[in-house]
């Protein structure tokens, strides 16, 4: 072979060499980002307890190694609107995403509505039997599992007579919208028999409603009572103005509501409640596990957690067994 004839071949061969080169790297690019995990999160409104529920999902799952370009988020926030809430479903399933974190009922319900087929984790619903997620608390039956968040009503109802022992009317401050609040307030009626005290219903539409129901409230009640309502706790110090106001003490349903400035309750960790449902997804990442047969689950651990200068300010002193029986005091 010429010179010439030899150059021209080595120009040609390092030209497909260049070439296969970098069809190689086109396609580890694509297998790279095939091999990346999306996970589209929906919360219905901003709050502590469910922001808390949010990062302990994808702290878990980073402490797994789901970090950097592993996994990809798409947070989203409903503000309240159950439109906007599947709207945004139906965006997650048009993006394919791999797995949707529901948080709160409503989320939970409008994701559900749009997608039969993609994983649905849920956390922060109350009952989802009773808001038609799951057929059933041990065998889901659909795509949809998780955690429940499911407080002890009972047991917040027994703390507010240990704090305030003549208490004898106590308003509920509820949104009628959400399943969840339906559930607690039923629960609520219920222990309110056994301990002797009258449950007075205060509905509110939305969190601007929520200081003119707690406002109606006074005269009429001697304590009020705020569960886990989405609604009612995006708008918490509404309640706890009017609260400190006509010193009514007022009980909480979660944590972050006592740091607020609740004055107390027995609640769960709603961090701890996102990491177990953190848990849950990796068993469908990656063990393959599908939510149809995947139990929902509960927190067990719960913490009795006062505040003693909302005391204060409500005008309650807090007795020293409850305060010494306390997991956590607020000062």
């Amino acid at each position: 072979m010429c010179y010439t004839c030899h150059h021209k071949m080595g120009k040609i061969l390092k030209s497909l060499t260049c070439t296969v080169l970098l069809v190689l790297l086109m396609v580890g690019v694509a297998l790279a980002g095939d091999g990346q995990v999306k996970i589209g999160i929906t919360q219905i409104v901003e709050h502590p307890s469910l922001d808390a529920a949010a990062q302990g999902f994808m702290d878990e799952l980073a402490d797994s190694g789901y970090t950097g370009e592993r996994v990809s988020y798409d947070l989203q926030n409903a503000q309240g609107d159950f439109a906007t809430a599947q709207a945004i479903a139906e965006k997650f399933v048009n993006n394919k995403v791999d797995l949707i974190l529901a948080i709160a009922t409503p989320t939970a319900q409008a994701s559900a509505n749009v997608t039969e087929e993609t994983p649905i984790l849920i956390t922060a619903v109350t009952d989802p039997v009773a808001a038609g997620l799951v057929d059933s608390i041990d065998v889901p039956g659909t795509n949809v599992t998780g955690t429940s968040d499911l407080t002890p009503v009972a047991k917040q109802l027994e703390l507010l007579l240990d704090i305030v022992p003549d208490v004898k009317r106590v308003g509920v401050l509820y949104n009628p919208g959400e399943a969840n609040s339906l559930v607690q307030l039923d629960l609520a009626k219920s222990a309110a028999k056994d301990l002797g005290l009258t449950i007075v219903e205060a509905p509110v539409s939305g969190s601007s409603g929520v200081h003119q129901s707690a406002q109606a409230l006074i005269g009429r009640v001697d304590a009020i009572y705020v569960p886990t309502d989405n609604t009612v706790v995006s708008a918490l110090e509404s309640a706890i103005i009017v609260a400190e106001s006509a010193k009514l003490p007022l009980i909480s349903g979660e944590l972050d509501s006592v740091m607020r400035g609740a004055l107390a309750t027995v609640s769960l960790d709603y961090y701890s409640l996102g990491r177990q449902t953190g848990k849950m997804a990796l068993r469908i990442l990656e063990d393959g596990a599908k939510p149809e047969s995947m139990p929902i689950e509960y927190l067990q651990d719960v913490s009795l957690v006062v505040n003693v200068e909302a005391a204060s300010r409500m005008g309650v002193t807090i007795p020293a067994e409850v305060l010494k029986s306390a997991d956590q005091i607020i000062d």
